[in-house]
C-alpha cells in the first residue's frame, strides 16, 4: 500500500467533486503552486490511485427516468453465460457479483416503469440459469463523500 498525504487527499476530494476543474483554479482553491499540483496529479495517476477521469451523465435528460437495482440468484453452472447475456443487454448499466442473499446485483436504466417491467420479465427473467430476481427502484439518490476523503 502506498502512503498518501493530506495534499493528495485534498486533491482527490476536489477532483471527485469535479474532475474537470482546471489546475489553475485548483491551485487557487488549495493555495498551492500549479506545478506542484500537476506533479501530484501525475504521481497519483502513475501510482494508479486515479484510475481515470470521467464524467457524470444526467440519464433523465436522455430519457431514462427510472433506475433500478436488481438482485439476481443464479444457477452456478450458468455463471459465464448469464454474465455474457447481461453484458449484451443494453439497459444493464452495471453488473456486480456479490455475497449475501443474491449472487449478482445489476443496475438497470429504463424510460419508465412499464419498460423496466418488460426488461426484467422479457429480457433478464428469460436468461437461462437465472432462478429469481428482486427489483429495487431508485426513488432518490444522495451522494456522500467517501470515508477516506472525509477525514481530511
Amino acid at each position: 500500500m502506498h502512503h498518501f498525504d493530506d495534499l493528495d487527499l485534498k486533491l482527490l476530494s476536489e477532483l471527485k467533486k469535479d474532475g474537470s476543474i482546471s489546475v489553475p483554479v485548483l491551485s487557487k482553491k488549495l493555495g498551492m503552486n500549479s506545478s506542484v499540483l500537476y506533479s501530484r496529479i501525475n504521481r497519483l495517476v502513475k501510482k494508479k490511485l486515479i484510475k481515470r477521469f470521467t464524467i457524470e451523465i444526467d440519464e433523465a435528460q436522455l430519457g431514462y427516468e427510472v433506475k433500478a437495482s436488481v438482485g439476481i440468484n443464479r444457477d452456478p453452472k450458468f455463471k459465464e453465460t448469464i454474465q455474457q447475456s447481461l453484458l449484451n443487454t443494453p439497459e444493464v448499466a452495471e453488473i456486480c457479483e456479490i455475497t449475501g442473499r443474491f449472487d449478482i446485483i445489476i443496475k438497470v436504466l429504463a424510460e419508465d416503469l412499464e419498460q423496466l417491467h418488460t426488461i426484467i420479465i422479457d429480457k433478464i427473467g428469460k436468461i437461462d440459469g437465472i432462478q429469481n430476481t428482486e427489483t429495487f427502484v431508485e426513488l432518490e439518490k444522495t451522494d456522500k463523500t467517501p470515508v477516506y476523503l472525509s477525514k481530511h
